[in-house]
């Protein structure tokens, strides 16, 4: 999949490669993966768009074709959809975003949902680093999380509410140079799920982050700018204590 992007590769195609049945391939897949070999694909097109919008000067259209998409309009709405920001806003600027907003209606159609909480463990040798902690409808950090917190280092954390249904827990760190675009032997991951958030259920669930493999779902999200997210809480804060004293 790395090596040909560009190309329309099917799960015929893939399978073939791997000497395997279609079905049998795509079962596999899906067990080392925790996604489809489509998504899997699809995924890895806007990692790679995501690195060109960074780190070169090519038009939109120019980066959806080198990433194997026909239409400007489809890649540019995939995009946006998966990463939180439009191509041209990602490359504006420069790969972060401000917050990172939850999937709109859930939490809030459902206050009387479940509690996760935990603690988050880094590998030997993983930076101190921020992590972001959510829950996804899948096993790859997309689009709007139905709820998620950011830690400043590795540690507790608390998800409440999660709106009920069978979400997966995903985490991410990255760094521990925000600076430069992200590689894979940079950024740690972990992943639990399906987990069932049935209405006041607490569950507690400890989590490691380990280095990504080659089989881990890319993460998708724009990175969390850590300077303007810090002046946003700071802003919230001094907003809340004017509210009391006025």
């Amino acid at each position: 999949m790395q090596e040909n992007l560009a190309d329309q590769l099917t799960v015929d195609d893939m399978a073939k490669t791997a000497l395997f049945s279609k079905f049998h391939f795509s079962r596999i897949f899906q067990r080392a993966t925790g996604i489809s070999p489509g998504r899997f694909l699809s995924a890895l097109r806007l990692q790679q768009a995501k690195r060109l919008l960074r780190s070169t000067s090519l038009s939109v259209a120019d980066v959806s074709l080198r990433v194997g998409y026909s239409s400007v309009g489809t890649f540019s709405s995939r995009f946006t959809r998966s990463v939180g920001l439009s191509p041209t806003t990602f490359r504006r600027l420069g790969g972060f975003t401000t917050h990172v907003p939850i999937a709109d209606g859930h939490v809030v159609a459902d206050r009387a949902g479940g509690t996760v909480r935990g603690r988050i463990t880094g590998a030997p040798g993983m930076p101190a680093n921020r992590v972001f902690v959510g829950m996804f409808p899948q096993r790859i950090p997309e689009g709007r999380p139905v709820q998620c917190r950011i830690l400043d280092t590795p540690g507790q954390f608390t998800l409440d509410p999660v709106p009920v249904g069978a979400w997966h827990l995903l985490a991410h760190s990255v760094g521990p140079d925000e600076e430069k675009v992200p590689t894979a032997d940079a950024t740690w991951v972990g992943s639990i799920g399906p987990l069932l958030i049935t209405r006041h259920r607490s569950l507690e669930v400890d989590l490691s982050l380990q280095p990504m493999r080659i089989v881990d779902p890319p993460v998708l999200l724009a990175l969390l700018d850590a300077r303007q997210s810090a002046l946003r809480r700071e802003r919230a804060r001094r907003r809340t204590i004017g509210a009391r004293h006025g």
